[in-house]
């Protein structure tokens, strides 16, 4: 078995280009032609049109995603739009589409392009708040966490900013800040976003962490998930459900709010997922936290799939 996975996509490298004449000459369309009209929209074709892209040998091709690559990291949203009508320009010349024969594939092609560089941006926008450091000393910083205090606690006024009343929503000590040094700034951004977007949620999964017997600690459990949200994301697998969400919801990119809204996402069905597991104690969250990353990445290999960000609970 090792041996067909390493040797089949040599294979398949060596005798693609034969396919791709074939088809051209059978079909009178070029490759991304065929999967703009022919694949599923959303990540089904998304990920063919990227797929093909990154196989292309054509210098003129091969520059233009270096290009936009280069650019996508600090592109503004204005800027990012500009990305589909250059790229439909490169390919419609070297692949010779005439807009006026084919006039559906610049808008078809043009929303896979903004959806894979927005998908790009976004991977840098979570890494540079992932490497910010928290700093007490950051005026901006100190006023999000106590507001994660006021959302979570709103009638247990704080007696100080080093208190042991933190550790009443999971986090470690006296002084959360020490609880932020894996996962940066964007640890405590995800936690602020699902108290004040989804409070009832949030609110509903704090009260299970308090449970006697089931318990968790609330702010811990939510900085491991911001760990598993940036790994599909850096990884790739998230793209499946990004993907899915800009065709569902008409959107040109994915943003940062909707990696907030993954994070939610996760953090309440990990609540779900834990309870329903009956762990003994806290000692079984590794084993837990696994099982769940796994029902995630299993979910993400259906290229249908698109996660759930109505967050609704019955009462908190």
């Amino acid at each position: 078995m090792f041996i067909l996975d390493t040797i089949l996509p040599y294979i398949f490298g060596y005798i693609r280009p034969f396919i791709k004449w074939f088809l051209h000459v059978f079909t009178r369309l070029s490759e991304l032609q065929r999967i703009c009209y022919g694949a599923r929209t959303g990540a089904p074709r998304i990920r063919q049109i990227e797929r093909s892209l990154l196989q292309s040998k054509h210098p003129d091709i091969k520059t233009m995603i270096r290009e936009l690559d280069e650019a996508a990291p600090y592109a503004e949203d204005r800027e990012l739009l500009y990305f589909a009508p250059r790229a439909v320009q490169v390919i419609s010349r070297v692949k010779r589409i005439k807009s006026n024969v084919h006039p559906d594939f610049g808008r078809l092609f043009g929303n896979c392009v903004t959806a894979i560089w927005g998908y790009k941006r976004l991977m840098h926008q979570v890494e540079e708040l992932r490497a910010e450091a928290y700093d007490a000393a950051n005026l901006e910083h100190e006023e999000k966490l106590l507001m994660l205090w006021q959302l979570l606690m709103p009638d247990s006024p704080l007696t100080g900013r080093i208190s042991k009343q933190w550790q009443d929503i999971g986090f470690q000590g006296d002084d959360p800040k020490t609880d932020f040094r894996g996962m940066g700034l964007l640890g405590l951004e995800n936690l602020l976003y699902f108290a004040s977007h989804y409070n009832d949620a949030a609110k509903h999964v704090l009260l299970h962490s308090m449970h006697p017997t089931l318990g968790y600690t609330y702010a811990i459990v939510g900085i491991n998930l911001t760990a598993l949200a940036v790994n599909l994301l850096k990884s790739g697998a998230a793209k499946t459900h990004f993907y899915n969400q800009v065709a569902a919801h008409k959107q040109n990119f994915s943003t940062l709010d909707d990696f907030h809204k993954l994070y939610c996402y996760l953090f309440f069905e990990f609540d779900r997922f834990w309870m329903d597991s009956s762990p003994r104690n806290i000692m079984d969250f590794r084993e837990v936290y696994q099982a769940f990353e796994i029902t995630k990445l299993q979910a993400l290999h259906n290229d249908g799939t698109i996660f759930k960000t109505n967050l609704v609970v019955e009462s908190v």
